[in-house]
This record gives structure tokens, sequence and C-alpha cells, in this order.
């Protein structure tokens, strides 16, 4: 890893986990038990890779990093948090190991882990509509986020289906041989467009203090949907070729229940190049910003060299 990307990683979660310690209730809030599991599971761990991208793509647009950008980043990561734990669920994917810790359910029962989910997405819906941002930017910011989050309906929603509607079929094409479309309409919905949101977001709420154009937006979108499906196409290559300690999650589940997954259909080899190719487009769109998006690219370009 370069040791800018160190920096960068390293400085951006630590001004997440901060505001995440502000927003959350604390352990002796009552009732304990659902403020304990949220909280389990927001700090177990993780690369906080989704605020780091919202606050970088914030500070590409605006030239520093805008006050406040750190609880939006932290409201992400919130949303992000509360998919991991519903997604662990006997009833979607069974897992007991998240982030190298027991899950959710495991330490809290599946009661409360439903019901920490639910208070983490109600709690980032909060924070957002408090950023303190114009109106028109945080309408903006909840409209593009709420997208990304559900199943893609909505008014004139111009968007494909969003992560809950990524899970769905997901869920649904379980067990059948997967094809080219059906990959990348999952890897597109489940994780891509959380993470093109939180770059977008983030240049939503720069753009709330600093003019600029709608081609910005629009760059950043193409960015994030290609390095966001170059992220999950590496994700599916570790969980064949790394060992769950490596990963900090149960290894081999894809191949196990049939999902659908890029190596199933391009091989490994392929899939490799193919997140290569994804990250040069990535970089592509935003080559108009020059030296002001180098920490957007660099961030990208660890996400297909990461081990983990």
């Amino acid at each position: 890893m370069q040791p800018n990307v160190k920096s960068l990683l390293l400085s951006g979660a630590q001004l997440t986990d901060a505001a995440l310690e502000r927003l959350l209730p604390s352990p002796d809030t009552l009732p304990h038990s659902i403020h304990r599991a949220m909280r389990h599971s927001t700090f177990a761990g993780g690369k906080r890779l989704r605020p780091i991208l919202c606050m970088e793509a914030a500070r590409m647009v605006t030239g520093t990093l805008p006050g406040g950008i750190a609880n939006l980043g932290a409201a992400i990561e919130m949303l992000h948090t509360y998919s991991l734990i519903h997604d662990d669920l006997p009833a979607l994917d069974n897992d007991d190991l998240r982030r190298g810790k027991p899950t959710c359910h495991v330490v809290y029962g599946e009661a409360i882990a439903i019901l920490a989910g639910d208070a983490l997405q109600t709690l980032a819906f909060q924070t957002i509509a408090a950023l303190p941002a114009p109106p028109a930017a945080v309408v903006a910011i909840l409209k593009e986020i709420s997208l990304a989050v559900g199943t893609g309906v909505g008014p004139n929603s111009p968007l494909p289906p969003g992560m809950i509607g990524g899970q769905v079929v997901d869920i649904e094409s379980e067990g059948t041989p997967p094809t080219a479309e059906l990959v990348e309409s999952i890897h597109r919905a489940k994780t891509g467009a959380l993470i093109t949101t939180s770059i977008v977001s983030g240049g939503l709420y720069g753009i709330g203090t600093h003019a600029t154009s709608a081609d910005t937006i629009a760059r950043l979108r193409t960015f994030g949907e290609k390095a966001g499906l170059a992220f999950q196409i590496i994700d599916d290559v570790l969980d064949m070729t790394q060992s769950s300690e490596e990963l900090g999650k149960t290894a081999g589940k894809d191949t196990a229940s049939i999902k659908a997954t890029w190596p199933a259909v391009y091989g490994i080899d392929q899939s490799l190049r193919d997140a290569e190719q994804l990250i040069a487009d990535a970089f592509e769109a935003l080559a108009p910003f020059g030296e002001a998006a180098t920490p957007l690219k660099s961030l990208a370009q660890y996400l297909v060299e990461r081990k983990n």
C-alpha cells in the first residue's frame, strides 16, 4: 500500500470513527441491548472506505475538506453497517463472522440484530437531515442516498435498482447458473450503488457551498460506478482465493452457495483484468480535475490491490 493511501485511510477512518462516536447512543443509554448491538457492529472494525470516498469527493470539488462532511460519511457508514447486519442474518447469508468478529445476531440474537440494523438506517437519515448544509443540498443528498439504498423504485428515479433491490435479485438467483448480465446487475446494485452514492453525495455536499456544474456530478457518478463494480469483482476473487482469517469473514461461501459472481462467469484471471480496466475507465472520468483527483484515484487503485 502506498504511503499516501495509508495516510488517507488512517485519517479518514479517524474522522469517521470520531463522528460515529458522537452520533451513536452510548452503550449506557436505555434500552441497553439495542444501543450495544448497534455499536458492536459499527465499531467491529472495517476500513471506512465509503465515508472516506465521500470525504475525498467533497475535497476534490471544493479544494478543502468541508466542515460537517464527517457526519455525512458517518451516516453512510451506518447504512453500510446496517446492510451487513441484515446480510449476515440466518434468513439471508447466515454468517457468523464479520470483520473478524462474531456477527450481531450471534452475540445479541436475531430480533435485536434486526432492530439494530433498522435503528442504524433510521439514525443515518436523521443525521443526513441535520447536516450543516443548504436545504437544497440536504434534499438532494437524501434523494440520492435513499434511491441507492432502496429498490430503485421511486418518483422519476433515473437509477437502476439499489442495494436492497440487488440483495433481492441475489437471493432469488442463488443456486442458478450465473450469467454475465445477472452478475453485473447484482454487483452494480447490491455493492456498487452504495459506493457510487458515497462519492456522489460527497460531491453534492461540496456543491452546497461552492459553485460547480452538473458535469462534475456526472463524472463522479461514472467514477463511482466503475470503481464500485471493480471493488465487488475483487471481493468475488478474494472470496475464492483468501482464507476466512485473511478476509475477516467466512471465505468460500459464494462458491458453496452457487452465487452469481464475476469469477464464476469469467474466471479469476479475466476478473482481475476486468477490475483493472474498470479502474482505468474510472480514472478517465476524473481526468479534467487534474491533481485534485489524485486522492480519489489512489483510493480506487487500492480497491483492486487490497487483499481483504
